[in-house]
């Protein structure tokens, strides 16, 4: 890695294009994280639990006692940023229990993930399969799952490119910050947005696609009904307890104190997801070109900062380590990434930059992407 500052400009964090022969194999990759940092603890993963809901529980019912007043909407304001915030971090629990990097006892931990997911209104199962295809096709155009941008000569692409143009890069930066953290998550779930090309459209989180022309890859096969199934059940009895607490409280109150910081949590889950996988200097592969180690590579630590870190338990300083073995839990990732940075430090990716500027960088610069004839990857 190679940063790159001038004097007469901003720092800008940039990466060499690595040569294919320099990428070690998966099996080197693994190798080089030993497999300890696997082995899980259950008194850590309790207090982590603990860290997170105890907030989140405290936070929420502190939101029950603002007045639904006009002249509270500051409080109200930042009452959603701070426990959403806080809420992110059961959040990142419930997704370390389907990576099964939480508890050794796997239905314990099923329970866990799935219970504190539907609490947030994600499919715990169906999102915990997308999610595994993500990590096992990384930045692969074609078998991408998430965070696959489109490609210059598509009809998408030369959309994004030609809107873009049009509103110039402020105004673009702005509906595409919008789009992505406010819009980005529902039409994720519902619509499979910004899924590889394989895959089709529409695709959803909530049932399996039986009519109409079948894509090259399944993402849900047959097999998964019964999974979908709970994981659509679990929702359901979340909105039907919020339908319950409206009656009995009123709509508003359920807004305020629930969708308030449901908003944030999404809000932060993108964030989190999209600085992880996209910037200027981020090669995507099609399969031509693509291997696993590749891809697993091409993910980006950032730094959030002590307290984000501890709430969030890590997840965005320590992805790189995180997607070369999903199994090693968040504490001992930290460990992990210090080891992988050591053995590949030309490879291994972090951007100092600070998180609102990298932000505005891939919102405003990142549409769609076209091949690099030096090494047949894909760039915006």
């Amino acid at each position: 890695m190679i940063a790159s500052v001038s004097p007469a400009r901003k720092p800008v964090h940039r990466f060499e294009q690595v040569p294919s022969e320099r990428y070690p194999t998966k099996a080197e990759l693994l190798n080089a994280l030993p497999a300890e940092l696997t082995r899980l603890d259950p008194g850590k993963a309790w207090a982590s639990l603990a860290l997170s809901l105890g907030l989140s529980l405290l936070a929420y019912g502190l939101g029950t006692l603002i007045p639904l007043q006009w002249a509270a909407l500051p409080l109200w304001i930042l009452y959603g940023l701070v426990t959403g915030t806080v809420a992110m971090g059961c959040w990142v629990l419930a997704h370390e229990c389907g990576h099964n990097a939480f508890h050794p006892n796997r239905r314990l931990e099923a329970c866990v993930g799935f219970v504190l997911h539907s609490l947030l209104l994600s499919p715990y199962y169906s999102w915990a399969r997308s999610h595994a295809v993500h990590h096992a096709h990384c930045n692969h155009l074609e078998g991408g799952e998430t965070h696959v941008p489109p490609r210059i000569s598509s009809r998408s692409g030369q959309i994004t490119e030609a809107l873009k143009q049009k509103l110039g890069l402020r105004l673009f930066g702005w509906v595409s910050l919008f789009n992505h953290l406010l819009l980005g998550w529902p039409l994720y779930l519902f619509f499979g947005a910004t899924g590889g090309e394989d895959y089709g459209r529409p695709i959803s989180h909530f049932r399996i696609r039986t009519k109409g022309p079948q894509p090259k890859r399944q993402l849900f096969p047959e097999s998964f009904r019964g999974l979908m199934l709970r994981s659509n059940l679990g929702l359901v009895a979340v909105l039907i307890a919020l339908g319950c607490l409206a009656w009995q409280f009123s709509l508003l109150r359920v807004l305020c104190v629930y969708g308030l910081p449901y908003v944030v949590v999404n809000v932060w889950l993108v964030t989190y997801t999209w600085l992880q996988h996209t910037d200027l200097n981020i090669p995507h592969f099609s399969t031509e070109e693509w291997t696993w180690a590749k891809g697993a590579l091409q993910t980006v630590d950032r730094p959030y900062g002590p307290l984000l870190n501890l709430l969030h338990h890590g997840i965005g300083s320590t992805h790189v380590c995180h997607h070369i073995n999903s199994r090693i839990p968040h504490y001992n990732a930290w460990r992990g990434t210090a080891l992988i940075r050591l053995r590949y430090p030309e490879l291994v990716r972090y951007d100092p930059t600070p998180i609102h500027k990298a932000l505005w960088r891939v919102a405003t610069r990142c549409g769609a992407v076209r091949q690099n004839p030096l090494d047949g990857a894909f760039y915006y």
